[in-house]
């Protein structure tokens, strides 16, 4: 029988909030790899079906089950529920309907200019499995 390895490339997408975070790739629920800024992780594995899971250690990814057929490599990359550009907008909105509630004196939208902040917390606390992302490249 011949040994063949495999490989798996795991890189971080530069998003403002994982920049936040310490994200590791555990393999096989054994072998844990860090996951710097922008340098990919490259893991090689002996067997065929490896699970991986991706975690900071609140949050996590569903175990991944990877079958090698052909290719001998997968790519992934590691992204956030909340990117840039939807934090941006978040708090944009924010800002600008608590302005214009604080001005015209109107209460109710005061109160809803907090939505943005209510949804992001939301996202991560309640949806825990969802916050961080392991998508093909």
């Amino acid at each position: 029988m011949e040994n063949i390895s495999y490989h798996i490339v795991i890189t971080r997408k530069n998003q403002v909030l994982l920049s936040f975070l310490k994200i590791r790739v555990v393999v096989n629920g054994k072998e844990i790899y860090p996951l710097l800024n922008n340098r990919p992780v490259v893991i090689t594995v002996q067997e065929n079906h490896p699970k991986i899971v991706v975690t900071d250690g609140f949050h996590h990814t569903k175990p991944l089950e990877l079958v090698y057929h052909h290719l001998h490599t997968y790519y992934f990359k590691v992204v956030c529920a909340i990117g840039d550009v939807q934090l941006a907008a978040g708090f944009l909105m924010l800002a600008l309907l608590y302005l214009v509630g604080f001005y015209s004196g109107i209460f109710v939208l005061k109160l809803i200019s907090f939505f943005p902040i209510v949804y992001f917390l939301f996202l991560y606390y309640i949806n825990r499995k969802e916050f961080i992302q392991i998508t093909p490249v």
